[in-house]
């Protein structure tokens, strides 16, 4: 999560600077691009992060649903003017704590202290790529 805001700060800011951008406005299909190259990482970051979970996948897709609806709710507050950064960091607060609470039942208490801890920004997510990884290599072998 935490590289997440980090490379949206960066867009938001090179693209707000008129000084390190170029002097010519993106046109629709590189905006476009853009926009589809962030969804599909988004999409692989929420794969990877179902990965570490144990639950069935009727679960998982309840999950990746309110991921998205998580992330999408994110980028809209960032998007937002705020008079102070508290209120910003106020609003993702309760983002944060009241966004999955609709399906705290439906989960057990390890998989609600994953979804929030990779809220909060520490999900490893180079720790769950090379374990894929060696899964994948061990199928290989046999």
């Amino acid at each position: 999560m935490f590289k997440y805001t980090v490379i949206f700060s960066l867009i938001a800011f090179l693209s707000f600077n008129k000084n390190y951008s170029q002097n010519v406005m993106p046109n629709e299909s590189q905006k476009e691009r853009t926009e589809r190259k962030i969804e599909e990482r988004k999409q692989e970051y929420i794969n990877n992060f179902l990965f570490t979970l144990n639950a069935d996948d009727f679960q998982k897709e309840i999950i990746r649903q309110k991921l998205n609806s998580f992330f999408e709710e994110k980028i809209a507050l960032g998007k937002q003017r705020y008079n102070r950064s508290f209120e910003y960091q106020e609003a993702v607060r309760k983002l944060e704590d009241n966004h999955f609470k609709d399906i705290e039942a439906l989960l057990t208490e390890e998989n609600m202290t994953k979804i929030k801890e990779m809220v909060k920004g520490d999900f490893d997510e180079k720790e769950v790529i090379k374990e894929k990884k060696k899964k994948k290599e061990k199928k290989e072998k046999n």
